[in-house]
């Protein structure tokens, strides 16, 4: 049993239920536009919004998340499947999906078994906040022929633009017109009424124009036909493994993402932390068992799950009434949503997609530190130009070969004291009064010291060294975590070259395992205990002579 379901609380029940509600006005017309962004009938959507909250509501750990599907699975699922899918065989894209979704939530399972929870942490939250402003710009030029009402033939992003302005004199007036209105509607609500559903106001005010204006007499394309009634089972077609998995790999490291976030950002004190190899676990089994019964590829959403816990989600109980009022809409009211307009659909779309775009965020990210800002474009311009599942490669690739630039070249900061104190700094014009002491040159290392950046370490010493020429140079290591061999080596040879040019070093503040590395080497040797100290302070002391050595015992 859960224990959610054996620690629960009376008092949460009512809070439970009006949540679910809540969420699910606005979790089940999103679900729908999104199964459009995908290829899919908007039932599909219906789908992903009632099995997998029910497998998480029973496996998962975070109280609030709703796990339904988001724009960014999506778009990655759509990408896939509008390849392999045959033209005009509905039952062939549902079994692509299937088998797609399928491979999602045994990628996520076989994670989960693997204990590879850390691997969301690859994608660095500059990179993450590029690729997704990528995915609104594709998204929302995706939605804009639906939006007037024209057709054009898809293959690829600036072509794409390219067919829409040749299309625009063929634009439906009454169906931009409807599009229009429900963006206003959208934008209106949030802005003023922010705690009505307004994707669920908006889908209901396209029902109505379809059934008492005669929209779809005027040229306006509804959504048409919905199955009544409960998925069936659709059985993923095996063939297509062998395509899929690639794409597969992408989304499933994009919901295990997204999911593990809005986890950690919506848990209130006092509640179980979201365990990361369990939400894999958890959000796996969802997919999988979704695949089964027509649901898309699924994870945890920000924007759902911010709706559930503002709304007073307590528990996953919350989940299950979102999947209970879907159970509703699918066994009675699927004849009324199928006089949905389109336009409807890519309105919700557009409206919540771009607020993937974040332009304030690429501002913040570019004050404090231009290099991730380079980072953030470069993922956002990957999905804009090679698609987004190849972005999503792009996004990894760029996290780690900024990963491996810093881990390569570790900082180097010459220190001084600032007068009257025991505090030593970087030396900087900022600070020039700081003491520096003639014939002693302290530097401080930051980081890991190992065969990576030994190197380039010792090329940003040496015109350091040779220009301050001291008669004592002191490696502040406290800092240093761990020193591998390779770097010892390179600091030994060091220090015999610097004795020979009548240069003495001195380590200070290394840690016990840093130090006891050194005196097992010929380097603690040649320093000896008298060349081990504590802190730059000491070191300074024994410097100018005002104290007795201390050493690094």
């Amino acid at each position: 049993m859960p224990s959610w379901i054996r620690d629960y609380k009376p008092e949460w029940l009512r809070l439970d239920v009006v949540a679910g509600l809540v969420t699910a006005a606005v979790v089940i017309p999103k679900a729908m536009a999104y199964a459009t962004i995908a290829g899919l009938p908007v039932e599909a959507g219906l789908y992903t919004a009632f099995i997998p909250l029910i497998i998480y509501a029973l496996v998962g750990t975070s109280r609030p998340l709703s796990v339904t599907t988001t724009t960014t699975l999506a778009i990655l699922a759509g990408a896939q499947i509008s390849e392999l899918a045959k033209a005009g065989d509905p039952a062939a894209v549902m079994r692509a999906a299937a088998t797609l979704t399928l491979l999602t939530g045994l990628i996520l399972v076989a994670a989960s078994t693997l204990r590879l929870g850390f691997v969301a942490n690859f994608i660095s939250e500059p990179v993450l906040v590029g690729f997704k402003a990528g995915i609104g710009i594709v998204i929302v030029f995706d939605q804009i022929p639906k939006l007037l009402g024209i057709h054009i033939e898809k293959s690829g992003f600036f072509r794409n633009i390219a067919r829409i302005v040749e299309a625009l004199p063929e634009t439906s007036i009454p169906t931009l017109v409807v599009g229009i209105t429900m963006m206003a509607i959208l934008v209106g609500l949030h802005h003023f009424a922010p705690k009505l559903p307004a994707p669920l106001i908006a889908v209901a005010a396209g029902i109505a124009g379809t059934a008492f204006l005669g929209l779809k007499e005027m040229g306006v394309s509804i959504v048409g036909h919905i199955p009544t009634g409960l998925p069936s089972l659709t059985l993923p077609d095996f063939s297509l493994v062998e395509q899929l998995w690639p794409a597969a790999l992408g989304i499933a490291l994009m919901s295990f993402t997204e999911t593990i976030a809005a986890g950690r950002a919506f848990a209130k004190s006092g509640e179980p932390t979201p365990q990361a190899n369990r939400e894999l676990f958890a959000t796996g089994i969802a997919n999988a068992g979704g695949a089964l019964l027509g649901a898309m590829p699924g994870g945890g959403g920000t924007s759902q799950t911010a709706v559930n816990r503002t709304a007073g989600a307590q528990s996953q109980l919350a989940g299950v009434v979102t999947a209970a009022a879907t159970l509703v809409t699918m066994l009675f009211l699927a004849p009324m949503i199928g006089l949905m307009p389109n336009a409807t659909l890519a309105a919700v779309v557009i409206v919540y997609s771009v607020g993937l775009v974040q332009p304030k965020e690429f501002k913040d990210i570019l004050s404090v530190r231009r290099l991730e800002f380079v980072w953030a474009l470069s993922a956002c311009a990957g999905v804009i130009m090679l698609g987004t599942l190849k972005g999503i490669l792009v996004a990894i690739i760029v996290s780690l070969v900024g990963l491996a630039q810093q881990v390569a070249d570790p900082p180097v900061a010459i220190l001084g004291r600032k007068r009257g104190t025991n505090v030593f700094r970087p030396r900087s014009d900022e600070h020039p009064d700081d003491e520096t002491f003639p014939g002693m040159l302290l530097i401080r290392f930051s980081g890991r010291i190992f065969f990576a950046n030994a190197e380039r370490l010792a090329q940003k010493l040496k015109p350091i060294i040779e220009e301050a020429d001291p008669k004592v140079i002191v490696f502040d290591m406290r800092a240093v975590p761990d020193l591998e061999y390779t770097a010892l080596k390179m600091l030994i040879e060091g220090e015999r070259r610097n004795r020979g040019e009548g240069r003495m070093l001195w380590l200070v503040g290394l840690n016990p395992e840093v130090l006891e590395m050194v005196q097992r080497s010929a380097l603690g040797e040649t320093l000896g205990r008298e060349r081990l100290m504590f802190n730059l302070e000491t070191a300074v002391a024994q410097y100018t002579g005002s104290a007795a050595p201390q050493t690094n015992e």
